[in-house]
């Protein structure tokens, strides 16, 4: 009889055991960290990369959807491996969809969203030495290399600024001027035959050559909070009339007039005491017109008249910042004294001292007096420099090698950039002379300057015109609205060459001409002027230029301003 086997009990427990035995090695031996990172649903990670959009797609590896850097997402699944192309995506939601995104465009820290390694500089653009001032380290050039080593922050996927080392210095460069590669850095903005324009006028006077300015498109901001009348019609206060501000509210209130411009600094003529005077320029400081708190007393009074309120500054004609300190000066070249002209002393555009006393003087206006808009007067460089220029009698301190008209629209660009981080509008008053077609000799070019401010500000005063320029018949200042309806042309046509004009907004005479045959300007004659620049297309609205602010000639004029052109 054959003896009957036994059936031996399977013991699961070991067998449990023993493929949990198994796992831990194959995770020791390929990796626990690997294989998690395979499946880790849930996790939250968010979108990088070297642009401020990033790619998303579908299952087919097809692109479907940008999203702005910075945007979380979950990760879920496993990575997924396009064997065509060698690249590994990861499985992510993203508002409730799935989609795949390239593993390098991938995140685990919010901060490490930004990729780029080296960019190149699009746009001359001032390097800061921080994120959090205006102080200036240097210049990059166009088509520069720099090294990207950090950012200060991101906005809708876009870098304010990036910490950057060029030549062995690190400072802070505006994204805005920064492109991925060199091609696209040395390009020069030519929509529509824009370069094209602008490359044929050469440096025939000194100021420069226009096809070394920038011309690639800048935003026009508009502030919700700082509203700016669409048509600006202003009368200009002096430092002295502050001291009457009342007398003007009334006047304007009564005659169609909109807003005031009032000097902060004059040459020779401070406002009040400003801190930044105090330690930048301590003659300014010394000299000022008004105390502090009467100078911000006044602003605020026009404040709440309603009324737009702007703030002059004469930049770079400025004799006690030059007292203060000669080494920023236009020297003689000889003795190294700074140079009379014409009984003033002028800082050099081309010293960035100079910018950073003039900008940190107009942020502290606005931050502790309230102005709306900051208006920059002699934005150039002397008059009629020329024979003093080639027989090497000045020096005008061009640490960056630089040509005028260059450092003009570079100082324009650093004035607006800090004071739009501040929600005011930045003005430049330009002469009379920069509507026509080339580069003036002091280095203003009107369409690299109407590119860059929100508001561009000639002074055509018809006294300061030849008798018979235009071939105009009469002697010019006898016929305001002839000689400005015939300018304004000019000053059209240069807006018309660039991609983003500013507003034209244009000085008036409100004086009585200053040469024979000598002219009352009337009512009637303001209006004419007026109503010439606006048939010519310039409607952005006036100021009223009468050095002295003359109560009493306003009044004598005051019909023109109330009549609609």
């Amino acid at each position: 009889m054959t003896k009957k086997k036994k059936k031996r009990k399977i013991n699961y427990h070991k067998i449990i055991e023993l493929v949990i035995f198994i796992t831990i090695v194959i995770l020791t031996f390929f990796g626990i960290k690997n294989i998690v990172n395979n499946d880790d649903s849930g996790q939250t990670v968010y979108a990088a990369g070297t642009n401020y959009q990033v790619s998303l797609y579908d299952k087919s590896f097809e692109e479907v959807l940008k999203i702005t850097r910075g945007e979380k997402l979950s990760k879920f699944g496993k990575e997924v491996i396009d064997t065509e192309k060698d690249k590994t995506y990861y499985q992510v939601n993203y508002n409730q969809k799935e989609y795949l995104i390239s593993k390098d465009n991938v995140t685990l820290n919010r901060d490490d969203i930004v990729l780029e390694e080296e960019l190149y500089v699009r746009t001359p653009a001032t390097i800061y030495v921080n994120e959090t001032d205006s102080s200036i380290l240097g210049l990059a050039n166009k088509g520069d290399k720099v090294e990207v080593i950090g950012y200060d922050k991101v906005e809708d996927g876009v870098v304010n600024k990036y910490k950057v080392k060029l030549n062995d210095e690190e400072g802070y460069i505006y994204g805005k001027y920064l492109v991925l590669t060199e091609e696209e850095a040395l390009a020069n903005y030519d929509e529509d035959g824009t370069y094209q324009t602008h490359l044929k006028r050469t440096n025939t006077l000194g100021g420069g050559s226009a096809a070394n300015l920038d011309y690639y498109p800048r935003e026009k901001v508009s502030f919700e909070d700082n509203v700016m009348p669409d048509e600006v019609r202003a009368l200009y206060l002096n430092v002295s009339a502050i001291s009457n501000v009342d007398d003007y509210i009334d006047f304007a209130l009564k005659n169609n007039i909109n807003a005031l411009v009032v000097d902060i600094k004059d040459n020779t003529r401070p406002g009040y005491p400003s801190e930044v005077m105090k330690e930048m320029s301590p003659t300014n400081y010394s000299h000022a017109a008004n105390s502090y708190d009467a100078y911000k007393e006044a602003i605020q009074k026009i404040k709440d008249a309603g009324l737009y309120v702007i703030g002059r500054i004469t930049t770079f004609k400025d004799s006690y910042y030059v007292e203060d300190h000669p080494e920023s000066a236009i020297s003689d070249a000889k003795t190294g004294e700074p140079y009379s002209h014409n009984s003033s002393y002028w800082p050099s555009a081309y010293s960035r001292d100079v910018w950073e006393f003039n900008v940190e003087l107009a942020k502290e206006a606005v931050t502790e007096m309230g102005f709306n808009e900051i208006q920059f007067d002699y934005v150039r460089f002397p008059d009629h420099l020329g024979r003093l220029e080639e027989d090497g009698i000045i020096d005008l301190k061009n640490t960056y090698d630089e040509e005028k008209a260059q450092s003009i629209q570079r100082f324009l660009m650093y004035a607006t950039d800090e004071l739009h981080n501040l929600g005011v509008y930045v003005s430049a008053d330009v002469f009379g002379e920069s509507a026509h077609s080339y580069v003036t000799a002091y280095g203003q070019y009107w369409p690299a300057i109407s590119n860059v401010v929100d508001v561009i500000s000639a002074m055509p005063y018809p006294d300061h015109f030849g008798a018979h320029d235009y071939n105009i018949e009469e002697i010019v200042w006898t016929v305001p609205y002839t000689l400005l309806s015939t300018w304004g042309k000019y000053a059209a046509a240069r807006q018309t060459e660039i991609p983003t004009p500013a507003i034209v907004r244009t000085w008036i005479q409100a004086y009585n001409t200053i040469k024979a045959p000598y002219i009352e300007y009337d009512a009637e004659k303001i209006s004419e002027e007026i109503q010439g620049l606006y048939n010519a297309g310039l409607t952005g609205g006036y100021m009223t230029w009468n050095s002295g602010s003359s109560l009493s000639k306003y009044n004598e004029i005051a019909d023109a301003f109330k009549k609609e052109y």
